[in-house]
């Protein structure tokens, strides 16, 4: 879907669209007691579930688990073909998570992106593109344990922002 008038003032080119449905490279990642520890603190959040072997076994979960919004600090792989990114800028759009399962200490979790949706709007910043994004979480039985579909905005030109072709 775009906004803009006609398909030749789209800045979502063929070459952008073949990206939709493609999955990122896999990122896997061991689920670490002290990374689970440092990331409950640096969001400020005493659950015991987090820290507390005592506590957590004793709980349903029946060991440490990590905070829900711990997946932010686990990252996709990137594309075989880098994303042909047009602008310089990017904003944070939000997320929306679906969680299944707790991550568990000792878990093996496997990151995949795909890009969704590509559609542009126009403001007073000119041209602006979205980029649906969908990030599955699996462990290491195959069971998917969430998703998170994010927005990314990029808009203008420039010098790229760090990190702007990696969402």
């Amino acid at each position: 879907m775009t906004t803009s008038g006609t398909a030749s003032e789209s800045v979502i080119t063929d070459e952008l669209r073949s990206f939709i449905g493609l999955e990122s490279r896999p990122a896997s990642y061991d689920i670490e007691r002290h990374a689970v520890e440092r990331f409950a603190c640096a969001i400020g959040d005493p659950n015991p579930l987090y820290s507390d072997q005592n506590a957590a076994r004793s709980s349903s979960y029946g060991g440490l688990i990590a905070p829900p919004t711990f997946f932010r600090s686990l990252l996709p792989g990137g594309y075989t073909n880098p994303f042909p990114e047009p602008f310089a800028h990017v904003l944070d759009g939000g997320s929306k998570y679906r969680f299944h399962e707790p991550v568990r200490v000792g878990d093996h979790i496997t990151v995949v992106r795909k890009i969704t949706e590509l559609f542009e709007k126009h403001g007073r910043m000119g041209a602006m593109l979205f980029k649906i994004t969908e990030i599955s979480y699996t462990n290491q039985h195959d069971q998917l344990v969430a998703t998170q579909a994010t927005t990314t905005i990029t808009y203008g030109i420039g010098e790229k922002d760090g990190g702007v072709g990696d969402h």
